[in-house]
């Protein structure tokens, strides 16, 4: 009964069954087949328009079923853009789910290519939900909200979005009282002083019941009631079965819960894998809380901060490009089939095969032309201008209810889950279709934006070295008429002067355990980043822009500066 209902079921090992008596190594691992074959948790199957039918885990559809991730259905992927590229729609909805969906894909192919890396349920499982919600923290418009209106609206607050991904995730899983199905499910969650895990109040009497061998169906104990029935059974004789099996369950209780103290809380491993280590120890040579050094590779499935090769880009970049209607040239597929994990400096990292140097390549490239095209795209950075200009002048007039009905503006929303929860790109309309004079000015801005009366480019220049650029433009501020905006643009190829590849890893056919760099085809280039400065003209009538455009030159010409579009 235990075997059939524990939740330890599909973590049984060969070994474990050789515990439990079943000796013959044949018939242990026809069992073992058996019992993987009967525990397929049937998942729920998405029809997406780039990576086909995706089926995810029960866990994941109980976290995509919430408020906190429905709300990705109303923050677009691409902020501004979609004012630019008619078909950039897509939210960071389907993002999410197809960043779940790859990252599973590529631990699964690890564990089957390689299983003395003993990847277990438990990481897998881990690693689809930090694929899944490592975008729960974006604010309307994505990017434009972290890295422009929040730097404006609360200069003294240093603040990104994955700060917000971990406190919503938190807010997720317990305003919905998760804890119980993400244990169900095998995951390890943190214990109370008490001694009780996470959601458990029921004191001594529920401990006990918790350990009892024949009625447990929570994890560990039913992990401990298969190797009680099994000890006890070859240990002692039908008389002295109850003695026995009571001294091996004081034993494995102890044992397991020791186990549990020293195993990683799966909590801070899906919080690890988003945002990087929770807490910084110089003293530590391993950072990292959630899982141990011998599986730091799990570290570079979703969010990967040696090198940037990780599942979130190779979702967005294949999604953008397909909405974009720009060709993407990496591929993605070819990675993970090709994927191995390699040792170097005693550290396991993800690494591919050699031959594979111009597909990585390939995705870096893709990277600067996403920038170049879409993300940097110069009316792009001029709507997403306004939308902010718009924000910060309606900030203190939006009004909405966070916990314990205390009310936050636009940018204090973020310091409360429950009023960011209700923070999308609604925001947009509802200034636009506001009446209140208060909003009057943002409202102004927004309806030049939907009639296309916007700032107009005068040109850019290429950023001379050794400036700072907001020194620079406050010198910009006094030469300048006030009516300018100038923009810090910055593209590159991910690791900014240096060339992405040396950071890669690869192996050989004839030795793939060895993890060695690569020599760099003379092909490739040796420039790899630009940085620009852009100058807007805030008023588009005709005779303004005309003297605006005078004094731009006027000035650029006094500073010896080339104009490079415009």
């Amino acid at each position: 009964q235990n075997i059939t209902h524990g939740v330890v079921l599909p973590y049984l090992t060969v070994s474990d069954l050789e515990k439990m008596g079943i000796e013959p190594l044949g018939d242990r691992l026809q069992v073992w087949h058996s019992i993987r074959k009967l525990w397929q948790i049937p998942g729920k199957v998405f029809n997406d328009p780039i990576h086909g039918h995706v089926e995810l885990h029960p866990l994941l559809i109980k976290i995509i079923d919430t408020p906190q991730f429905q709300r990705l259905r109303n923050i677009k992927q691409l902020g501004g853009a979609y004012f630019v590229y008619p078909g950039a729609s897509h939210n960071r909805f389907e993002h999410s789910i197809g960043v779940a969906h790859l990252a599973g894909e590529l631990v699964k192919a690890l564990s089957t290519r390689q299983p003395e890396l003993k990847i277990t349920a438990r990481d897998i499982l881990c690693v689809q939900i930090a694929g899944l919600c490592h975008d729960l923290g974006h604010g309307p418009f994505s990017h434009l909200f972290d890295k422009i209106f929040i730097p404006k609206a609360r200069p003294t607050k240093t603040w990104k979005h994955e700060d917000a991904t971990i406190a919503m995730f938190d807010y997720l899983v317990k305003s919905n009282n998760l804890e119980r199905e993400m244990q169900q499910y095998g995951l390890v969650l943190a214990e109370d002083e008490d001694g009780d895990e996470d959601g458990d109040e029921d004191g001594d009497e529920n401990k006990e019941r918790e350990w009892d061998v024949d009625k447990d169906e929570d994890g560990a104990g039913a992990g401990a009631g298969i190797e009680v029935e099994a000890e006890a059974e070859a240990e002692a004789s039908a008389k002295a079965k109850a003695k026995a099996k009571a001294k091996i369950l004081a034993k494995v209780k102890a044992n397991v819960k020791s186990e549990v103290k020293a195993k990683a809380e799966d909590m801070d491993f899906i919080k690890e894998m988003i945002a990087g280590p929770l807490e910084t120890n110089e003293a530590q040579s391993w950072p990292y809380k959630g899982r141990p050094e011998d599986k730091s590779f799990l570290y570079e499935i979703v969010a990967n901060k040696r090198n940037g090769v990780d599942v979130d880009k190779f979702d967005y970049f294949a999604r953008d490009c397909h909405h974009l209607g720009i060709k993407n040239n990496f591929d993605h597929r070819r990675f993970i089939m090709f994927a191995r994990v390699c040792e170097e400096d005693r550290r396991k990292q993800i690494c591919t095969r050699d031959k594979e140097e111009d597909n990585m390549y390939e995705m870096f490239h893709t990277r600067m032309r996403l920038h170049k095209s879409a993300y940097q795209h110069k009316v792009n950075k001029i709507i997403e201008t306004m939308i902010a200009e718009a924000f910060l002048k309606a900030d203190k007039h939006i009004q909405i209810e966070g916990s314990e009905g205390k009310m936050f503006t636009l940018s204090t929303a973020i310091d409360d889950m429950e009023a960011y929860t209700k923070l999308t790109d609604h925001v947009f309309e509802q200034i636009l279709n506001s009446s209140s004079s208060e909003l009057q000015e943002a409202r102004e801005i927004l309806s030049k934006i939907v009639s296309r009366n916007l700032y107009k480019f005068l040109g850019e220049i290429e950023k001379p070295e050794h400036h700072n650029f907001l020194v620079w433009k406050e010198q910009l501020v006094r030469d300048l008429p006030e009516d300018f905006e100038a923009q810090d643009i910055t593209m590159d190829y991910g690791k900014k002067d240096e060339n992405p590849i040396d950071y890669i890893r690869f192996y050989s056919k004839d030795c793939p355990e060895k993890a060695i760099p690569m020599k760099v085809s003379k092909f490739r280039p040796t420039r790899f980043s630009e940085q620009l400065i852009r100058f807007y003209c805030k008023k588009t009538d005709d005779s303004t822009l005309e003297a605006d455009m005078e004094s731009f030159d006027t000035w650029r010409k006094s500073q010896g500066l080339s104009k490079l579009s415009g």
